[in-house]
């Protein structure tokens, strides 16, 4: 396994990252359990979760993933060998009206409640790595690539934010902040205040990164590199549409877009052309197509960890094993030139 920094903090996390969002309603405990226990055995010291998970969100599930970490957490005693990354989830009246009636506010009293009952779930006193799930303001994330200037309800003031997370931190119960689907614009506001205030300085950016959606390079990974606020690139493999497993309209039982149809973010007649041509260039080179999307992502200058999703313990084992590929110069320029014909079909 290889490491690198959390932001510009001394703490080593694994370039690879166990991501957990299956977990609960995909996977059960014993097969969470399996993922965890190898992954750890792996070298794999980093694992990423939310509230609001698992997905796709419902009442019923509804925190139920970091239940599940909270019950190894209490049989494997291995609390102290992990970095543990959770997120409070923003506002969403239309969609999760289950969590706090959608109506979250990044303030002192919604941390405040979130996080007392992130940590009772997981069953843990602190929380390395805690970030906002997705702007609470309207801006261009989860797929919408332009700004549009809307009309919208008064938000928490950033340095609110930022001093309600010093609160936590302060108390032990946060070590690190971070950001999740944010714009650049969001980034540099939080920056400049917690340098202005001496407030926790955010360590990370959680955004989607692939071969499909590389919308990352435009404006984040020039703050990631030069301000030391690294990537977790999520959603690497875009819902395991890199694996080819789709193409020819294949629909196998049990995958994701099998279960969840309406995920169709990496679905479109633009992408299905793009990934056709990367696994063609995968088995030109004798490359598993899946290891060889995780090794573009692993290798970034500006990301520190790509989260890894697997409900199947074959995928994860091939999905780890990603780290220990090189691409060659030659991949390297092909990715490019099928970029260039498709850029970021699924932004």
């Amino acid at each position: 396994m290889q490491y690198r920094n959390l932001g510009n903090t001394h703490t080593k996390v694994s370039v690879i990252c166990l991501g957990t969002m299956t977990w609960g309603q995909q996977n059960t405990l014993k097969e969470a359990s399996r993922q965890m226990d190898y992954a750890l055995d792996e070298g794999v010291n980093f694992f990423d979760t939310a509230e609001l998970y698992s997905i796709p969100p419902k009442p019923e599930t509804y925190g139920l993933t970091e239940t599940i970490i909270g019950k190894w957490f209490k049989v494997r005693g291995q609390r102290d060998k992990v970095i543990l990354a959770s997120k409070i989830a923003g506002p969403g009246a239309d969609w999760i009206p289950h969590i706090r009636h959608g109506q979250t506010a990044y303030n002192r009293k919604y941390i405040q409640s979130a996080l007392e009952d992130s940590l009772k779930r997981l069953q843990t006193d602190y929380i390395d790595l805690y970030q906002l799930h997705w702007p609470e303001r309207k801006t261009n994330y989860f797929g919408q690539l332009g700004f549009v200037p809307e009309d919208e309800i008064q938000q928490t003031p950033f340095i609110e934010t930022l001093q309600a997370l010093d609160q936590q931190v302060k108390t032990g119960k946060i070590r690190y902040i971070g950001l999740s689907n944010e714009t650049p614009w969001g980034v540099m506001r939080f920056l400049q205040l917690s340098e202005q205030h001496n407030l926790p300085r955010v360590v990370s950016i959680q955004n989607p990164y692939n071969l499909l959606n590389r919308s990352y390079e435009v404006g984040l990974a020039e703050i990631s590199w030069r301000e030391k606020i690294g990537l977790l690139a999520y959603s690497p493999l875009g819902f395991g549409t890199l694996s080819g497993k789709y193409l020819g309209d294949k629909n196998p039982a049990g995958s994701r877009l099998n279960l969840f149809p309406h995920y169709t973010r990496y679905s479109n007649t633009h992408a299905t052309n793009a990934i056709k041509q990367y696994v063609a260039l995968a088995n030109k080179y004798q490359l598993d197509p899946v290891q060889m999307a995780l090794a573009y992502v692993n290798n970034r200058p500006f990301l520190t960890s790509t989260i890894i999703g697997a409900t199947t313990m074959q995928q994860l084992k091939m999905n780890i094993d990603s780290i220990k590929m090189e691409l060659s110069a030659e991949v390297l320029d092909a990715v490019e030139t099928i970029h260039l014909g498709h850029p970021n079909p699924s932004p």
